[in-house]
Order: C-alpha cells, then structure tokens, then sequence
C-alpha cells in the first residue's frame, strides 16, 4: 500500500516530514510527489504541505503537517501499516 508524501522543492517542512518516515521505517513505501508540476495538487496542498496521504480499504486518509513522530506512527498503524 504506497504512502504519498505530497511535497515540494526546497520546503524544509517536508524534509522532516519525510525523515520521520524514515523514522517510523516506511521511506521505502514512500512514494513522493511534488506539487509544484500539477495545478490541481498545488491548488489543494499548496499551503498545507506537507501532507501524507495512503488509500486504505477503498478510502482516503491524509495527515497533514504539524504531526511528530508519535502521531505518525499512530496513524499508520490505524491503517495498517507497521
């Protein structure tokens, strides 16, 4: 089940982001995507990333920023990622 980090270059928030999924032993599942290149991600996110997104059971879950390592961890395993 891929997990998007939705991202841009040179935001410092989402380097974070993205190393408290290193953290929680997900980055090889972590599929990022920069928002810059797509009008549309960057309509609905451009102010909000970082945003971590996984489809589970047919539906969408988002966690957006400010999230620490504890409530990332929560949240993936609410869906089913360990």
């Amino acid at each position: 089940m891929p997990i998007i980090l939705y991202s841009t270059e040179g935001c410092h928030l989402c380097a974070q982001a993205y190393a408290l999924l290193a953290e929680a032993g997900v980055a090889g599942q972590v599929d990022v995507v920069d928002i810059a290149f797509d009008d549309g991600l960057f309509s609905r996110y451009g102010v909000t990333i970082p945003v971590v997104s996984i489809e589970a059971n047919g539906s969408v879950s988002e966690l957006g920023w400010p999230f620490d390592a504890s409530q990332l961890t929560n949240w993936l395993k609410s869906h089913g990622v360990n």
